[in-house]
Order: C-alpha cells, then sequence, then structure tokens
C-alpha cells in the first residue's frame, strides 16, 4: 500500500515522464484532454492531490501508457491492449515443413529444452520418404526445394545443443504402424523405415531426446510446442497462437508436465514399444 500523498507524488513524476517521451507541452496535452492549462498545470504541482478517474484516465490515453501505471499500480508502461497484443500473438501457419517463423523460434530457443506435442508425428524425427508422401503435393511444384530447406534447417538446430521432450499420443503411432486413418496410403516400407528411424535416434540421442507416450483416452492434447521457457505456441492449423507471458507459459508447462506424467510409455521404454508395432507390422 501507498500513501495517498506518496502516490500523488508519483503520478506527478510518470505524468511529467510520460509528458517529456512523447514530447507533449502543457498546453498542448490540456487541448487534448479537454481542460485549462492551469488544471493540467496544478497536477504537475507539488501538494496537489490525486486527479478524479475520468481525468487520470484521460491523461493516460492522450499520452498512450496504462492508467495503471500513471497511478503507481504496476510497473508496466504500455496500456493493458498493448500488452495483451505483445503477450498473445496468432500469426499464419502455411502448410509446410518448418516455415521460417517455426524455424526462427527453435534458433531463439537454442540451449534451453523443447517441449512438442505434434498434430502427427514429430517433423524433425521424419524419414525423407514419409515427409515426401506428407507434403509433396500440398507444396507442388516447390516440394522439392521446401523439403532440402527442411533438411538443412535440420542440421542447424541438432547444433543449437537443445534438449528436445516429446508427447506423442499412443493411438497416432499404432495408426501409422497399420497405415490407418491419416497414414492410410502410406507403403509398408516407408513406414517400417520410419519406425527403425525413431527406434534409431531414441536411442542414439537419450537423453538430449526423449519421447513419450501418452494415453488419449486418459488425457489429451491440442499440438503445442514450448519453446524454452519464455514462449508456449498452440498450433490451430491456419495460425500459430503465440503465448510470451510467464503466466501462460507456465500453464501450458504445466499442462505438458502432466502429459508426461500421466504417459504409460516414458522415454527409457519407447524404444521397445516401437519394436513391439515393428513386429506386428511384418505379421500383417
Amino acid at each position: 500500500m501507498i500513501d495517498k500523498r506518496d502516490r500523488a507524488a508519483l503520478f506527478r513524476d510518470r505524468l511529467a515522464e510520460a509528458m517529456t517521451l512523447r514530447g507533449e507541452s502543457q498546453s498542448h496535452l490540456a487541448r487534448r484532454i479537454g481542460v485549462d492549462r492551469s488544471t493540467l498545470s496544478a497536477l504537475l504541482s507539488p501538494g496537489t492531490r490525486l486527479p478524479n478517474a475520468q481525468l487520470a484516465a484521460d491523461c493516460a490515453m492522450a499520452l498512450d501508457v496504462s492508467c495503471d501505471w500513471l497511478l503507481g499500480l504496476t510497473t508496466r508502461r504500455e496500456p493493458a491492449e498493448a500488452l495483451l497484443a505483445a503477450a498473445v500473438r496468432l500469426t499464419e501457419a502455411p502448410r509446410a515443413l518448418f516455415d521460417e517463423t517455426i524455424f526462427d523460434w527453435h534458433r531463439e530457443a537454442a540451449g534451453y529444452k523443447i517441449r512438442h506435442v505434434p498434430a502427427t508425428l514429430p517433423d524433425m524425427l521424419k524419414t525423407r520418404a514419409v515427409v515426401e508422401w506428407e507434403y509433396r503435393t500440398p507444396l507442388g511444384g516447390s516440394a522439392e526445394a521446401a523439403i532440402t530447406r527442411f533438411e538443412q534447417q535440420l542440421e542447424l538446430l541438432r547444433g543449437g545443443r537443445s534438449d528436445y521432450e516429446i508427447a506423442v499420443p499412443i493411438h497416432e503411432l499404432e495408426a501409422f504402424s497399420s497405415g490407418a486413418g491419416y497414414w492410410a496410403g502410406l507403403p509398408l516400407a516407408a513406414r517400417l523405415e520410419q519406425i527403425d528411424q525413431l527406434i534409431a535416434l531414441c536411442e542414439a540421442f537419450y537423453p538430449g531426446l526423449r519421447l513419450y507416450l501418452f494415453d488419449a483416452h486418459r488425457v489429451w492434447s491440442a499440438p503445442i510446442t514450448l519453446f524454452g521457457p519464455h514462449l508456449a505456441v498452440i498450433y490451430l492449423g491456419r495460425h500459430y497462437l503465440a503465448f510470451r507471458d510467464p503466466e501462460r507459459v507456465a500453464t501450458i508447462l504445466g499442462h505438458f508436465d502432466w502429459l508426461v506424467r500421466e504417459a504409460p510409455t516414458g522415454a527409457r521404454d519407447v524404444p521397445g514399444e516401437l519394436r513391439r508395432l515393428r513386429a506386428q507390422m511384418l505379421e500383417k
């Protein structure tokens, strides 16, 4: 709690600071907020009481600052809508592999742990055959260049020293292994190669790469990625919804940790589960 006299002094200081930053004179600001210049001059004079709510709000709006900041209720100068726009951003998500936005987020988080729930299988663990099957038609004539660029980006990311935790629903791997649903039409040879690559990567890069299999009958998740401690992204299909405010990032991190805790197949056991699925594929 701040004494009213101290808050009034803080209001005067911050009002003067905001006017200086905006290059506002007393007479010009007074005209903008519809008061006499003497009224504004009084607000800036020692010993003056706090203004009424309407006048404080008018000053804040004219100077593009937060009214709470003028009154000493927050340390953030920006208006609430500006803070919200900076904390939550909607970004277009083209039908592609790593677009530049995703790649930049990965590079920004280099050295931090990256946590991921993919929409299908994680793109960065896919074989070239699976990537071509998924993306060649929607990418059209640019497919080869896009896939080559994707492989180059992967090489750069592998040098970023980030650890990866990836949570995949068990039913997604089961559908992939049987060539069902989304994966209908993908040849058996390509699916076997992909399973073999997942086994090899999980064993070669553990613990820097940890894959968890969760049961979507018990827990569920939209596709999300946490790029270190400062950025959480939800994949909507046509757009990414990106959060940078600490409270929401922490909430989404808690959601991911919940998936991992509830996963019946932990990172050490995933290669064995993949081998089981592979054996079933050969039996059919």
